[in-house]
């Protein structure tokens, strides 16, 4: 898991030869304001037993230029995520805290789904949106299969219900282990639109079902 505040259920059971999806898990913080950390799982073990792997990039991109003034846009729920470079056309589906006290992820049988946590931030606000989506599921490849192959400088979309597309371009990406997640740098409130989109990556851990480490892209509003 990634730090500790909280989101995914648990992995769903493999049966009768099927191999289930992993969830993620965003946890909550209490810090002046809340922060979530996130632990997003999504790959699934293939017939031999043997989990498909997970590509990391090496982030080489300087630090994010949080100076930068980008006018905000007004509250807004999204409808679709498009990110041109890696294929993704995807719609959006709300993500809430549970009854575990962990954010729920996005359902695991629909391959081209991403959520976004509701109550936080919506993409195009003020501060820092989170967008989450499955590496692959129990059965292909899922919305952030390719998720890594993002680079500083890198554009994407959302588009909102208001009508207004909010687009963003990428300040890095970065792979962390789940067990020394930064959790307060990953999530701390920001003084710009800005999201991160978050999947799983590193090798898979059949002893816990959870991948070892997570992708984390972060963006800012244009």
């Amino acid at each position: 898991m990634a730090a500790e505040p909280s989101s995914t259920p648990p992995a769903e059971e493999a049966t009768d030869g099927q191999y289930a999806g992993r969830s993620g898990r965003l946890t909550l913080w209490g810090v002046a304001i809340v922060i979530l950390a996130v632990s997003v799982f999504g790959d699934h073990e293939g017939a031999d037993s043997t989990p498909q792997t997970s590509r990391s990039p090496v982030s080489t991109a300087a630090p994010t230029d949080t100076h930068q003034s980008t006018r905000p846009l007004p509250r807004s729920t999204p409808i679709r995520l498009l990110i041109p470079k890696i294929s993704v056309d995807a719609p959006f589906t709300p993500l809430s805290i549970g009854a575990s006290g962990q954010l729920e992820p996005p359902p695991a049988a629909d391959t081209n789904l991403v959520g976004w946590y509701a109550e936080g931030v919506s993409p195009g606000e003020q501060g820092t949106s989170i967008i989450a989506g499955h590496i692959d599921t129990a059965t292909s490849a899922a919305v952030f299969a390719n998720l890594y192959e993002l680079r500083r400088g890198d554009r994407f979309s959302v588009a909102r219900a208001d009508g207004r597309r909010a687009d963003f371009v990428v300040d890095d990406a970065e792979t962390f282990a789940k067990d020394d997640f930064p959790s307060k740098r990953v999530y701390a409130d920001a003084e710009r639109p800005e999201v991160r989109l978050i999947t799983c990556a590193g090798e898979y851990d059949h002893s816990v079902k959870d991948y070892t480490e997570n992708l984390v892209v972060f963006a800012h509003l244009l």
